[in-house]
């Protein structure tokens, strides 16, 4: 970048020797007036040329990039959902509240009328994985319901999903440009599949029934955000976009004659068991879960990636678990060695124990 004085002593390189350029004198006054216009636009220049890699754009700048020159939008986050076990004899609104007892705060999407207990749908009212909450956790009404006694969450929220990351979005920009996604190919496919919020990554299995009666066959199997088989909504959602109940009458994103069938990935569970010798500085507990989360991020990392589990990189991240100074004794699911993962599977962390 050429900084104001590099641009100021072009200028008075480029005047002859004949003319008195000390500063303070006219000849140096009016180049350092010049020069100050210069740097100005040679900063706007270099402004302007960054809008054009789409690297050093970020936020609402690369939103716009993406989406004008592929038509790709960024996936927006969305909101959990789930269901609340009410007590009492009265009535429940669409968009009464129910709270979590740091706050967070659910909306009945559903009128329903309570005699004695009733269920009822509820979205979290705000977006991202924080309505993602365990069971029994919603007990609270911030506002008192006419009759209504009680009110709990028999079963974990879901489906709160954060909005894409500027590296993901970046990513399925490039993809778009490096994998020619056309006429339902595989490309078209799995860019269908990515472009629904909460989709994490997706394998096609094209012409996996055979053809039968000119009408091909196509699997389509997704993880969500965090890596996880995805739940029953996601699944209906991006088989809804792709093609409504797989009938292939083009309906939907995939070609007429193509029946498109939306599953999630099964699960790989691993099973941990080894001995460690820790550092005094940590308890076992911590010990334990900083194994658990760093397992867990290489296991995260390779999710739809690999076919197998590494047995070798698991001791790596053991090793790297803050606490552990060493390890023996490495059992996955009850063996030594790597452990296989199925093309539709995808591998989760079980049960860890330190024996």
């Amino acid at each position: 970048m050429a900084t104001l004085n590099d641009i100021y002593q072009q200028l008075i390189n480029q005047i002859s020797d004949d003319y008195d350029k000390t500063e303070g004198y006219l000849i140096s006054d009016m180049m350092r007036s010049v020069s100050i216009v210069f740097a100005d636009l040679y900063t706007k220049q270099e402004e302007i040329e960054s809008l054009l890699d789409v690297d050093k754009l970020s936020g609402d700048q690369l939103t716009k990039f993406v989406l004008q020159r592929r038509g790709i939008k960024r996936n927006e986050a969305t909101y959990a959902v789930g269901q609340v076990s009410v007590t009492g004899n009265g009535a429940v609104n669409i968009g009464d509240l129910f709270e979590v007892a740091n706050g967070i705060q659910f909306r009945a999407t559903e009128t329903k009328t309570i005699t004695d207990n009733g269920i009822v749908n509820i979205e979290c009212v705000t977006a991202g994985s924080v309505g993602n909450v365990p069971a029994n956790q919603i007990r609270q009404m911030p506002v008192t319901l006419s009759g209504i006694t009680a009110v709990t969450n028999p079963v974990a929220t879901h489906d709160g999903y954060e909005a894409e990351t500027d590296n993901i979005l970046r990513t399925r920009y490039y993809e778009s440009l490096q994998q020619t996604a056309t006429s339902g190919n595989v490309s078209h496919y799995k860019a269908w599949a990515k472009s629904i919020s909460g989709v994490g990554s997706v394998k096609v299995f094209p012409v996996d029934n055979g053809v039968q009666g000119g009408i091909a066959e196509v699997d389509i199997v997704i993880i969500d955000q965090d890596k996880l088989p995805a739940s029953t909504t996601l699944v209906s959602e991006v088989q809804e976009y792709i093609d409504p109940n797989s009938e292939g009458l083009g309906y939907g994103q995939a070609p007429i004659g193509a029946k498109c069938y939306v599953y999630a990935a099964t699960t790989k569970t691993l099973d941990i068991t080894l001995s460690i010798t820790k550092s005094s500085e940590y308890t076992d507990a911590q010990v334990l879960q900083n194994i658990t989360d760093s397992i867990t991020s290489y296991i995260e990392g390779i999710a739809f990636q690999t076919t197998y589990v590494s047995e070798a990189k698991i001791g790596s991240a053991i090793l790297d678990s803050a606490g552990v100074e060493d390890y023996s004794n490495l059992l996955i699911n009850g063996q030594s060695g790597n452990v296989t993962v199925g093309e539709r599977e995808v591998p989760f962390l079980g049960d860890v124990a330190i024996v």
